[in-house]
């Protein structure tokens, strides 16, 4: 039943206002609506939601990926507005500076404003 609608990805901060500012300075993304649940975002068609909860930060996976053409050229504009990525070792994982390569697929990882785990791949 739930394969007739649309799912959207959920992401809990601990401080709204700090979390938007660092989506829109960091990531060139603003709301495009807000209600007393948080801040809804829209990419390509895709949603997500920034929403206040005490337990922001505490997810130790990846809570929102970005599939993208261009892996190199996205890390080099996320570093022009800041942006750090981590490293981690994990078997089958190559690493070319802060780009991944896992077979044939490529991916860098930072953390939002709040801790959150974000991806870029391709």
């Amino acid at each position: 039943m739930l394969d007739q609608f649309p799912p959207h990805t959920t992401i809990a901060v601990a401080d709204l206002e700090r979390a938007k500012a660092w989506y829109a300075d960091k990531l060139g993304l603003e709301p495009a609506s807000e209600d007393m649940g948080g801040a809804w975002y829209e990419c390509a068609g895709a949603k997500f939601a920034l929403f206040p909860t005490p337990f922001a930060g505490s997810a130790k996976n990846t809570v929102m990926e970005w599939t993208v053409d261009d892996v190199a050229k996205i890390v080099t504009d996320l570093k022009g507005r800041g942006v750090t990525f981590d490293t981690f070792e994990m078997e089958g994982v190559e690493w070319d500076g802060d780009i991944a390569t896992m077979g044939g697929h490529k991916g860098v990882w930072f953390k939002d404003s709040e801790g959150n785990i974000l991806a870029v791949t391709s």
